[in-house]
């Protein structure tokens, strides 16, 4: 990737979930236990060859998804997503680069581009909760991630995990207009183009740009 940021591997990270139902079944038990589920995501942009590119994960080759996860019972927004990033992309520590690592490894979580919420134990999200509906099963939030213009550790790499890895897709440019369907876990990208599309594409094209993609 022609950017000011080099990628590495790091230790397999399984999904928690062997499928979509398993996955859909473990949100049911949690919500009998603890209420409605919370999830942070956040948007990455780098370039490559001047084009904007979303860093997504690839999950066994199978499907996309924002780097996050769901949060616990209490569990602040922004520390939770900072937690999650750390686990999934934060370079691994040793005994030579920790003390460097932890004045660093702080990111900078910004606005909050969409909401979503899953009205039902099933793979359909909205942007808005259905008016039939008194109690949401899920609510998602996905974050602007602000990096810096260039990786601050010099030779340290943002290592990414081997299962899931990292990838650049190339599908934001060619987003015109926001768009509102239903999507699912196999269609990340769907969230994004939500109700701060708008957002983004100024951030990517305005004078702020090189705020947004570490340019």
């Amino acid at each position: 990737m022609n950017s000011n940021y080099t990628f590495g591997t790091k230790e397999a990270q399984p999904e928690e979930d062997p499928s979509v139902s398993a996955r859909l079944k473990r949100l049911e038990n949690d919500y009998e236990k603890s209420g409605m589920r919370r999830t942070v995501e956040g948007v990455l942009v780098v370039h490559e060859h001047n084009h904007p590119h979303v860093l997504m994960l690839q999950i066994a080759n199978a499907f996309f998804k924002l780097p996050g996860e769901y949060l616990k019972p209490g569990e602040d927004e922004v520390d939770g997503l900072k937690s999650r990033l750390n686990e999934r992309l934060a370079p691994v520590v040793t005994s030579y680069n920790q003390n460097e690592l932890a004045q660093q490894q702080d990111w900078e979580i910004g606005e909050c581009l969409s909401v979503w919420w899953r009205p039902n134990f099933e793979t359909f999200m909205y942007p808005y909760v259905p008016a039939h509906i008194t109690k949401p099963k899920e609510q998602k939030k996905i974050f602007l991630v602000h990096l810096p213009p260039k990786n601050p550790l010099g030779s340290q790499e943002h290592e990414a995990p081997r299962r899931p890895a990292l990838r650049a897709v190339r599908q934001l440019a060619t987003v015109r207009a926001p768009t509102i369907r239903h999507t699912t876990s196999t269609q990340p990208m769907e969230e994004v183009r939500g109700e701060r599309v708008e957002f983004l594409c100024r951030m990517l094209h305005g004078e702020d740009s090189s705020i947004l993609l570490g340019d």
